[in-house]
């Protein structure tokens, strides 16, 4: 599968799947910090980082390719964040 057919088809994702992957990613970014506090070896939290911020970062580009710029500009309407 190219990356042309992969943008294609996420693109035609539904918008409530992009708010799920949205809410995935911060879910996956607060994982990837929280597990800081866990009493284990360094090493250990080195890997959970970067296994958690890798679907984090994954899950927001995902979001992004779902959504689109009318998709993201609905979000920011909806959360109040619209800077014009």
């Amino acid at each position: 599968m190219s990356y042309s057919n992969i943008k294609r088809w996420l693109a035609s994702l539904s918008y409530r799947t992009g708010v799920i992957v949205i809410i995935a990613c911060v879910i996956f970014y607060i994982i990837s910090f929280a597990q800081m506090l866990l009493p284990i070896s360094v090493a250990a939290k080195s890997a959970l980082w970067v296994i958690f911020f890798g679907l984090a970062k994954t899950a927001q580009y995902t979001a992004l390719l779902i959504l689109g710029k009318a998709g993201l500009e609905s979000l920011k309407r909806k959360f109040g964040k619209s800077r014009v």
